[in-house]
């Protein structure tokens, strides 16, 4: 019996979050999704653990999860027979052994979000399938400016609740920029980017629908500075879709103590 850890990408439309539902609900989650494909192929364990739980419709391309199996081949062979199991928006990217008592919760330093925006009077349901479609139109210095305003340690209370309701609200995020980016067929996107410790439920997506407002000139910046300085709980009622929403990288320490993405 050994350890393995798992990044996993999915599409995220479908599910009705990341976390197994109780017993007798039958919503379609990835968590289920994985241990289905895991006992298929042998695996006896109660449940997989992970890095975090998404929402639901959000995606991810660098989920991190892991478990227990007696298995006697390869690390590839593994990731192989997982792919060959699991549904067509589920696919693991990469497997590798992990300590007996790895934890990719408790040991992530910290995580990565991408949120996508596209700014147009007309429905594109290609497009929004991944990203959120605004208009009008978000200024990106507006944005660039507002997201200055993020790095460091905050109550971000205002943005959301600790999960399980329980716990502090104060968080410290590392990193937080706006940027503009064309696809390969010219779309052009507004992409957020936040790299922090942890996140409160619905954090990530408050904070994005408060600087589109600021970006199109409905509010002042000086609204997430209030925000940010206040910590009264759940100040931002306005909440943007999870459509545009990614988890992209969970952040451990490497060998050297250096914190490395996984």
């Amino acid at each position: 019996m050994a350890r393995y850890q798992v990044i996993l990408a999915y599409d995220g439309a479908d599910f009705k979050g990341f976390q197994r539902q109780a017993k007798g609900r039958i919503s379609r989650t990835v968590q289920g999704e994985i241990e289905a494909a895991l006992r298929r192929i042998g695996w006896r364990g109660a449940a997989i653990l992970s890095a975090g739980r998404t929402d639901t419709g959000v995606h991810a391309s660098g989920q991190v999860v892991a478990f227990d199996l007696d298995w006697k081949h390869g690390p590839q062979d593994l990731l192989a027979a997982l792919n060959a199991n699991l549904p067509g928006d589920i696919a693991a990217r990469e497997v590798c052994p992990a300590r007996e008592d790895f934890h990719p919760r408790f040991e992530a330093l910290a995580r990565r979000y991408r949120y996508r925006v596209f700014c147009s009077p007309l429905r594109d349901p290609l497009r929004e399938r991944y990203a959120w479609r605004v208009w009008r139109p978000a200024d990106l210095g507006q944005l660039q400016q507002a997201a200055k305003l993020l790095p460091g340690s905050h109550d971000f209370g205002a943005f959301g609740s600790p999960p399980g309701g329980r716990g502090g609200t104060v968080r410290h995020v590392y990193h937080a920029e706006w940027a503009a980016k064309t696809d390969d067929q010219e779309n052009e996107y507004l992409i957020f980017e936040i790299v922090g410790n942890a996140f409160l439920y619905r954090m990530a997506r408050r904070l994005v629908s408060l600087q589109i407002q600021i970006g199109q000139g409905e509010l002042e910046i000086e609204e997430l500075a209030r925000c940010l300085e206040s910590g009264e709980k759940k100040l931002v009622r306005t909440l943007a879709p999870p459509n545009g929403l990614s988890l992209v990288e969970v952040i451990y320490q490497d060998s050297a103590g250096n914190m490395a993405a996984d």
